[in-house]
């Protein structure tokens, strides 16, 4: 049983990660800072996997308290690096400090990989460093553009940090560039739960349904797309966790073709910000209310994904549909809204 650092494990995406990583056999270390998550999301994941996980409560800009975590446990055979700034509108706003927390984190944790001997790391990249593309959907030898915002130059720059330093290192690396994660675990127990007002289209839309928000901005309905408003992949959470175990079982199988590779994750289908709305009133039976509001500064008018190579080298599948990814998001909602104690714990703004 390997023992697995995953890095922003009471994230979205983290906690998702470590359900699949301890359903599929691997023994899993978590650190997150929590100051842009929920302290009760680990108990839960607790509760879906029956298992007990070893979390640190430690800042990864912070190198000694990072180098604390290794010393504890020098049998890390694997990291899973999640945690980082994601929110568009925010870099735009607050470049310095994303630059700050996003490479930082990165360079200390790869200080203790090159001194602990840590043979794999798997990188949460973005479709983002594509940029702007010339044309879509994009593969992995699609050449970046600039990017559009500067959270998507912090995940162009993490990758040439980790492409360089694992040219020297005995090791391995996966970059994994994924689309819109959306939708929650089945079990409806962990989901996204968004600090301020979301950032990302699926939890504006039902915090809006449920009137946590009294409405929601579509933003932009004047692109060159079918309806005018942006075109994203959406892929389900528990679609995105599972490649991430599989891309450990790929490096661990030393069935890589070089020290560093790229894989694109996304269902390879280009949705509208408004047929996700429609997606989300047909299963939800509500109406939403929303209004149209001018473009939003940082985003890219559409990006969608070519998965061949994620389904041919990693057999990664997805399966779940953006509906499934609506329902789940509706249900944990839903559920949030019941358990007043999760609101409790939870920070109130991004700062």
């Amino acid at each position: 049983m390997k023992k697995i650092l995953v890095t922003g494990g009471s994230g979205y995406i983290g906690s998702h990660t470590i359900v699949d990583l301890i359903q599929n056999g691997y023994d899993v270390v978590s650190i997150d800072n929590l100051s842009r998550s929920n302290p009760q999301i680990m108990e839960r994941v607790e509760k879906i996997t029956g298992k007990k996980i070893k979390h640190y409560q430690v800042d990864l800009c912070n190198y000694d308290e990072t180098f604390a975590v290794f010393q504890e446990n020098p049998d890390i055979a694997g990291i899973i690096h999640f945690a980082a700034y994601k929110a568009v509108g925010e870099s735009v706003e607050k470049p310095l400090m994303y630059f700050e927390n996003n490479l930082i984190s990165l360079i200390n944790l790869l200080k203790c990989v090159s001194e602990f001997k840590t043979p794999y790391f798997v990188f949460s990249s973005s479709c983002t460093v594509y940029g702007s593309p010339d044309s879509i959907p994009v593969t992995e030898e699609t050449i970046p553009k600039p990017a559009e915002s500067p959270y998507g130059y912090t995940k162009q720059m993490g990758e040439q940090i980790l492409s360089e330093t694992y040219k020297s290192l005995d090791g391995s690396a996966i970059l994994l560039r994924y689309f819109n994660p959306a939708g929650a675990h089945p079990s409806g127990l962990i989901g996204e739960l968004p600090i301020g007002r979301p950032q990302n289209l699926v939890p504006a839309i039902t915090q809006t349904a449920i009137g946590k928000l009294p409405d929601m901005k579509v933003h932009g309905d004047d692109y060159d797309t079918r309806d005018g408003s942006c075109i994203r992949d959406y892929i389900h959470v528990c679609d995105l966790a599972h490649a991430h175990t599989l891309a450990l079982n790929y490096l661990v199988d030393k069935r890589n073709l070089s020290h560093c590779e790229v894989f694109n994750l996304g269902t390879g289908e280009g949705i509208t910000v408004l047929e996700a709305i429609k997606a989300f009133e047909k299963v939800s039976g509500r109406k939403l209310n929303y209004d149209i509001g001018p473009r939003r500064p940082g985003d890219v008018v559409a990006i969608y994904a070519n998965n061949d190579k994620a389904k041919t080298f990693l057999g990664w599948e997805p399966k779940m549909k953006l509906e499934d990814m609506m329902r789940t998001a509706w249900q944990w909602e839903l559920n949030v809204q019941k358990d007043e104690a999760l609101f409790s714990n939870q920070p109130t703004d991004l700062n």
